[in-house]
């Protein structure tokens, strides 16, 4: 027999035998655990056969406590945040160390030699600076000489807005202003009291200017030539002396804002405004210094209560919030920092000549606001009209029993908060411009063009503007249209319901304001069909428009409203310059393109926000809200979105986390 037969009987004897063998290994495993190990010892491996052990299926691990478990991810997480705390602080350090220069960074640049000394002209034969020192800093600046000039007078809101929006490439840009700082205005009662710091409030306008490759010219502006497109600009030199040059312009911003309205009221020069970052720290100083010298064993007891009583005239939201901080300060600092006689004979006023603070807003907001001052017992004069500041007191007229009467409040200080009136050079440019009949504002039409001047060269954007909503004076001339183009005479015209509507799309187009009151065409129709002949004749179409006329407002002078009006402008300013490729400096003569390449100018009122006492109330148009810190949180994360530069939202965020570690700033300098 050979032995490979041999062989294959063999194994196939002995398969069905180690097959045995290992079903009882198999029952032997379920009986007896422990013995498995054995077992599988005695079974020979040359049958590639393969058991896992049981023993680690049947002992179960015994879990973490919660305990060692949250201690694991509490050092987890606290050893990743320790590390990239340290990378980010080793990154800092690193990108500080790339800041300093130790090579000097200047080099030769060509600079015009009428930059240097330029040629004079004009009505007053003054230099006209047609060429900038800084024209040829860079290649961007360089390519922008040969650009329309866009000139704009202000650093305000929406001067900042229109900076921001306009396409850095269009026009060869020259800001003129005598701050070279942007302020975030909303925020400023805070300043006067030192919750926030007056830097963390401003943004140089040079940073702002670098966007676009324009110019800076810290001046100001003094008066406009319209025919010959220069502006008068004014500033002292090293020595002193007022000097006076002209600036060229294609294309003229006016944002230069407002000064305060005094009302004809005497004595205001007893009084602080808040309008500026020197307002601010005029009134932080004031309000300190009358605070330590009611600290002097020298300060009789009525000195003391007249230097601790603080007058606000104007309940409107800057004088407002003002007092609001004022509570603050008085309630949260001075305990730990003054004698608390202090604290006890400090009194706020509010002087108001309306039945309400806050007017403006929803009525159920402004009585949330009076009833919060009741609160805090800050006192509320309303239907109050002020009649004289003096040194050392203020005289206001309220009417008791029918009868004018007047009274007066002791004060040591008294900030003066309501209303606006127009800038010099506004002032001087109203006068210049026949078509000029506003006393408070520039007027200027729905595409913010200056009414008076050259179609489509000036414009006029913020507080120092107005948009003139005259529908009733250009009724004439759409009636004429309409009929020019049904071939009839305007008063035998009769517009039927569908030629009503395009009358409508018309007035919308030219005065965006309207839309609101042009919603329902077929009620109105209705309406002023009086003799229900089906049509609206010549007298009735009239009367219609003549009340929508009667219907719009003025446009209010708050940074939200200059904030669009300079979006707008920008982006309206890069549409013209797309229309027109190939044009040169001082080539632009090409009529007007308003209208041709945008929509008019329509404001959309977002909402009005203020500050009450560690609370904050919104007016939203038909949606208000009031309340205590968490409304607060929310008015801040508001203006802190609407901030100009990461810069500034850092350093709010530090002033409020100080205010909160440390309390307020109670140093005057």
């Amino acid at each position: 027999m050979s032995a490979a037969l041999l062989r294959s009987r063999v194994a196939s004897v002995s398969l069905p035998v180690q097959h045995g063998r290992l079903r009882a290994i198999h029952a032997a495993s379920r009986r007896r655990p422990v013995a498995v190990t054995r077992c599988l010892s005695r079974c020979p491996p040359s049958y590639g056969v393969r058991l896992q052990s049981s023993v680690s299926e049947g002992v179960e691990k015994k879990p973490r406590s919660r305990a060692v478990t949250w201690m694991y991810t509490f050092f987890a997480y606290s050893g990743f945040f320790i590390f990239m705390s340290g990378a980010v602080v080793v990154a800092f350090f690193v990108y500080d160390a790339t800041t300093y220069r130790e090579d000097p960074s200047a080099e030769d640049i060509p600079v015009s030699e009428l930059a240097l000394n330029p040629r004079r002209g004009g009505p007053k034969d003054l230099p006209i600076a047609e060429f900038l020192v800084g024209d040829h800093d860079s290649e961007q600046m360089a390519a922008q000489t040969e650009k329309p000039r866009l000139v704009i007078l202000g650093t305000g809101w929406g001067s900042v807005a229109l900076l921001k929006t306009l396409n850095p490439d269009d026009y060869h840009v020259t800001v003129v202003s005598p701050t070279n700082y942007f302020l975030f205005t909303p925020m400023l009662p805070s300043a006067t009291v030192g919750t926030l710091g007056l830097r963390s409030l401003v943004e140089p306008v040079r940073r702002i200017v670098q966007r676009v490759h324009g110019h800076f010219l810290k001046a100001e502006a003094v008066d406009v030539e319209f025919s010959e497109k220069l502006v008068e600009v004014s500033q002292l030199d090293a020595s002193g002396n007022r000097q006076n040059f002209y600036l060229p312009y294609d294309k003229l911003v006016i944002g230069v804002g407002c000064v305060t309205n005094p009302h004809g009221v005497k004595g205001l020069e007893h009084c602080n405004f808040l309008k500026t970052i020197d307002d601010a720290r005029q009134i932080k100083n004031k309000v300190l210094e009358n605070m330590e010298i009611a600290c002097l064993p020298t300060t009789s007891d009525e000195e003391r209560k007249r230097l601790l009583s603080f007058v606000v005239c104007g309940g409107g939201p800057t004088g407002v919030e003002f007092a609001a901080e004022l509570f603050d300060l008085l309630n949260e600092d001075l305990l730990h920092s003054f004698p608390k006689i202090v604290r006890n004979e400090i009194s706020v006023h509010i002087i108001q000549s309306r039945g309400h603070i806050l007017n403006t807003y929803d009525e159920a907001l402004s009585k949330y606001a009076e009833a919060r001052f009741a609160r805090d017992h800050v006192e509320v004069l309303t239907n109050a009209r002020v009649k004289e500041v003096q040194a050392d007191k203020v005289l206001f007229e309220q009417t008791e029993n029918g009868q004018p009467v007047v009274k007066e409040i002791p004060m040591g200080f008294c900030l003066w908060s309501t209303g606006v009136s127009r800038a010099a050079i506004c002032k001087k440019l109203s006068d210049k411009l026949e078509a000029q009949n506003n006393k408070h504002a520039l007027e200027t039409d729905s595409h913010l063009r200056l009414i008076g001047a050259p179609l489509g060269d000036v414009y006029a954007i913020g507080d120092c503007s107005t948009v003139q909503n005259n529908v009733k004076e250009h009724i004439v001339s759409f009636l004429r249209t309409i009929a020019w183009e049904k071939g009839k005479d305007p008063e035998k015209v009769h517009l039927t319901f569908s030629e009503w509507r395009e009358v409508a799309n018309r007035v919308r187009k030219r005065f965006p304001q309207a839309s609101n009151h042009l919603r329902r065409l077929d009620r109105l129709f209705e309406l002023y069909d009086i003799d229900h002949s089906g049509t609206l004749d010549y007298g009735e179409l009239y009367e219609l428009l003549h009340q929508i006329d009667t219907k719009l407002t003025s446009l209010p002078a708050t940074a939200q409203r200059a904030h669009q009006q300079g979006e707008y402008l920008g982006r309206k300013l890069s549409k013209i310059a797309a229309a027109l490729p190939g044009y040169r400096a001082n080539q632009i003569d090409y009529g007007d393109l308003d209208e041709t390449v945008y929509k008019a100018f329509k404001y959309r009122h977002l909402g009005s926000l203020a500050y009450i006492s560690n609370a904050a109330i919104f007016d939203f148009g038909g949606l208000n809200f009031s309340g205590g810190v968490l409304a607060m949180y929310l008015w801040r994360s508001v203006y802190f979105a609407q901030s100009v530069s990461f810069r500034t939202r850092c350093m709010l965020a530090m002033d409020w986390a100080k205010r909160a570690l440390f309390g307020r700033d109670l140093m005057s300098f």
